[in-house]
């Protein structure tokens, strides 16, 4: 089965709502000019990148794609420190440690244990999957980093604060879990369908990248949290000593 080709016309067509969305944002005091900027980055990113996996798919080298990877965890940890107050390079290094343990852990295990694959670096799997685990792991560092700050300074303990912000960032995840089969088909599954392969295998895949981004997101949520948690304790600590 081919898929329909998409033209720039038809791409056109598909971002005409995005001015209705712009229309709500500014009438409702929305930073629409915030939107604009995402949407015209994220097409521009897009074009660009599919550039570039056509290069990077064809090229095999382990350290061409370590270094992808190691610039694609450096822009999620940065754009997860987006909501947050704390803008420094100690707090990106942090989040972006965060990134690799979880998504790391769990990136190897479907490498090496689920995919099998030989070599163990094929930019085709390995790029989309590494994508994928830190797009939605970002999203978890970013609502965790938010609600742990809303929760110190509403003057809740800094325990209080890290299982609140722990379990908030842990609903989209939850809610996705849930919701998958019945009221929606995830992105990977379904561009597998709409390519031909058998519903059956892509349930499969699915499976294992819907395991593998709650596990790391739950990874890294709990890694960044408890580093923080740790790091407010003894700037407190700190503060009494000092008194």
């Amino acid at each position: 089965m081919t898929l329909p080709d998409i033209g720039y016309l038809e791409l056109i067509i598909t971002c005409v709502p995005v001015i209705l969305v712009g229309l709500i944002f500014y009438s409702w005091k929305a930073n629409s000019l915030e939107l604009v900027v995402a949407t015209l980055r994220m097409i521009g990113q897009l074009i660009a990148i599919g550039f570039v996996l056509v290069y990077l798919f064809k090229e095999t080298a382990t350290w061409l794609g370590l270094t992808v990877m190691a610039v694609m965890l450096t822009a999620a940890g940065w754009i997860a420190m987006r909501p947050l107050s704390d803008k420094s390079i100690f707090h990106i290094g942090h989040l972006a440690l965060a990134l690799l343990v979880g998504c790391g852990f769990m990136l190897a295990i479907v490498i090496f244990l689920v995919l099998d694959l030989s070599p163990w670096y094929q930019p085709r799997y390995v790029i989309p999957l590494a994508g994928m685990l830190l797009a939605n792991t970002m999203n978890s560092l970013s609502l965790s980093g938010e609600r742990f700050e809303t929760e110190v300074k509403a003057e809740h303990s800094f325990e209080h604060a890290r299982n609140k912000a722990f379990h908030t960032a842990m609903i989209p995840q939850i809610n996705g879990l849930l919701a998958v089969g019945l009221v929606a088909l995830p992105g990977m599954m379904t561009g597998q369908i709409l390519s031909g392969v058998s519903p059956l295998i892509a349930v499969r895949y699915q499976i294992v990248i819907m395991v593998a981004i709650l596990c790391s997101s739950a990874f890294s949520t709990a890694w960044y949290l408890q580093g923080r948690y740790r790091r407010e304790l003894k700037s407190t600590s700190g503060c009494y000593s000092a008194e």
